[in-house]
């Protein structure tokens, strides 16, 4: 069969379902390449099969017409909107990979061309699933409220010298152990793209953390009501570690259920502590031009600013001077 691929989202990030079609599609002797609408100014002939994924739900459809026999939607941005996160995922069932599709090698081959850094890195899951059950994150809906091993490291690395996660909350897992020290074995550099969970943090985990190549970390401080069990632990990280806040970046989500006073109170607090705050807007498109909430992102993110100017208060003044 002649197979193509669709990357709706297309934001220079390789998306790991298709590679693993386009690799069970070749194992069966099928040919596979990119969908391309035209050629030389003719249409193609029809596609055997169009896989269109895409990961974000903001992400505009592919807007022109798919020649093919059969179309396949899927991905997060297809089954879920953001303001259904609290609604049962049952749209996700008719999209998931098949278990021999899931667990194959994924093809890399095909992002070599769009993606340079591809041809050196893994891309994969090693636990899916998270407790929290955010109501602004999906994954709880999708993928369930627990952190579960779903693979080996070996499932779609060999050898690269970069490694990226895309865990939701790889810390939460009861076989963190043993795939930390996959990891640790390794000898790669580790990315956990998604950000690690200060919450479920210990000096064992952090120690373990230090064995690894990582060139930084970062976690999340979204729940302002978390401060009493979240301080200690970003303390004991930090401490344990040794590292700097070049290495730790904090996002903080701003403009979800926070006064813009608990939004600075937790800024300064990381900074204290010698983390990276970095502020995200909830519902930003929301947010016009030279609100407050737009200052001090650029004021926070702006991280030489932000290390030289103390207060927001004082970034407002010198801002009004300039």
């Amino acid at each position: 069969m002649r197979i193509a691929l669709i990357d709706v989202d297309g934001h220079n990030f390789p998306n790991l379902p298709l590679m693993k079609l386009s690799a069970w599609h070749k194992r069966q002797g099928d040919s596979v390449e990119w969908y391309i609408p035209t050629q030389h100014g003719f249409p193609l002939p029809p596609m055997d099969k169009v896989y269109m994924s895409k990961v974000f739900s903001f992400t505009p459809d592919y807007p022109y017409y798919v020649n093919a026999k059969e179309v396949h939607k899927g991905g997060s941005g297809y089954c879920i909107r953001l303001e259904d996160v609290k609604e049962v995922y049952d749209t996700a069932k008719d999209t998931l990979l098949p278990p021999e599709i899931e667990t194959i090698y994924p093809d890399y081959e095909i992002y070599y061309d769009k993606i340079p850094e591809v041809k050196n890195t893994a891309y994969g899951f090693l636990t899916r699933g998270c407790p929290r059950g955010c109501e602004f994150c999906h994954v709880g809906c999708k993928e369930g409220r627990k952190s579960y091993k779903v693979a080996d490291l070996d499932t779609f690395w060999r050898g690269q010298k970069n490694i990226v996660l895309l865990d939701p909350n790889i810390t939460a897992c009861k076989d963190w152990k043993e795939l930390f020290q996959q990891l640790i074995d390794s000898k790669a550099w580790i990315d956990f793209s998604q950000g690690l969970d200060i919450r479920t943090m210990s000096g064992e985990k952090a120690e373990m953390l230090k064995k690894m190549k990582i060139k930084q970390v970062h976690f999340a401080w979204d729940r302002y009501e978390d401060k009493e069990i979240i301080i200690p632990k970003f303390k004991m990280f930090a401490e344990q570690t040794g590292w700097g806040y070049q290495k730790m970046t904090v996002y903080v989500l701003c403009n979800f259920k926070t006064t813009f006073e608990q939004d600075l109170e937790r800024i300064y607090t990381l900074r204290d502590l010698g983390y990276s705050p970095y502020v995200m807007l909830y519902d930003k498109g929301d947010i016009p031009a030279g609100h407050r909430l737009r200052k001090l992102q650029r004021y926070v993110c702006g991280r030489q600013i932000f290390r030289t100017c103390r207060s927001f208060e004082e970034y407002q003044k010198n801002e009004k001077k300039g």
